[in-house]
């Protein structure tokens, strides 16, 4: 009789620590859950994508991203995203952005990575100015020019800074080891403004590049440089008297006075200018 009661006194025991159990859990959750950020989907890669590559319903996928936290570009829909080509490489599971995809309607291939107001321009390059070999797809640049004078006075000066290297030959990607690679010809991201002025030095002088650390992108105001720098002359400071037209000093006039015979005679002269 008394292990009876004892059994059912443990059961009863048993029952009530679940009920208690159940009743806390269910408390957490709602808390938990209350204060748990609200978040929405937006379209992600699936996989790792490369700059180039056309965008399909098997390399895109979703995640979900805190409402609290404005991510700008952010695409909701993933037939926004399909058949654009992806101007940046990105990793997986990484939320796709406006400023990621090339325009609609561009083409695969070097056009899908021109922004747009944008423009590609090619330079020919021969193993001195394309630094050994080293100008790669994605390198920053500095863009020198040379212009020859009149009795050897050449000046060299700085014409565009910080200028991404598009494509080295008919690469648009980097070699994934490193490797140098000297090519004829190399294509530049520059402005409309930009691509007049590196004509204009294509013509009238000669080009050199001087590459540059990609994650520096200040830039520097630097004065031409001329063969009388280059020999250790110092620079000619400008004054404001210089460009000033100097007025000829007034010729000074005598005047000479003759008493002869009792007639008086005056004479004029100009003497030489001071």
């Amino acid at each position: 009789m008394d292990t009876r009661r004892l059994g059912f006194a443990l059961m009863v025991a048993l029952v009530i620590s679940i009920a208690i159990t159940s009743v806390f859990y269910l408390r957490i959750t709602r808390n938990q859950a209350a204060n748990r950020p609200k978040t929405k989907k937006i379209v992600s890669a699936s996989v790792a994508l490369q700059p180039g590559t056309p965008l399909t319903t098997e390399n895109l996928g979703e995640i979900e991203w805190p409402e609290s936290v404005p991510l700008e570009g952010a695409i909701s829909k993933r037939e926004d995203a399909v058949g654009r080509v992806l101007f940046y490489g990105i990793g997986a599971n990484e939320p796709l952005l406006e400023r990621d995809l090339a325009s609609t309607g561009s083409s695969l291939g070097l056009a899908a990575k021109i922004p747009n107001g944008m423009r590609a321009t090619a330079i020919k390059v021969n193993e001195v100015n394309n630094i050994a070999g080293f100008l790669f797809p994605g390198a920053k640049v500095d863009v020198l020019v040379t212009l020859r004078g009149e009795n050897n006075s050449n000046t060299t000066r700085t014409v565009l800074q910080n200028v991404q290297i598009l494509s080295a030959g008919s690469k648009i990607e980097p070699d994934p080891q490193g490797k140098p690679e000297n090519v004829g010809v190399i294509t530049m991201l520059v402005t409309p403004e930009e691509s007049e002025k590196l004509a204009l030095a294509q013509n009238l002088g000669s080009i050199q590049f001087v590459l540059r650390n990609g994650g520096d992108s200040a830039r520097q105001e630097t004065p031409a440089v001329d063969i009388g720098q280059l020999a250790g002359m110092p620079r000619k400071a400008a004054t404001p008297e210089m460009g000033r037209r100097r007025m000829a000093p007034k010729p000074t006039v005598y005047v000479v006075e003759t008493v002869a015979g009792g007639k008086t005679t005056v004479t004029k002269f100009q003497g030489q200018a001071e």
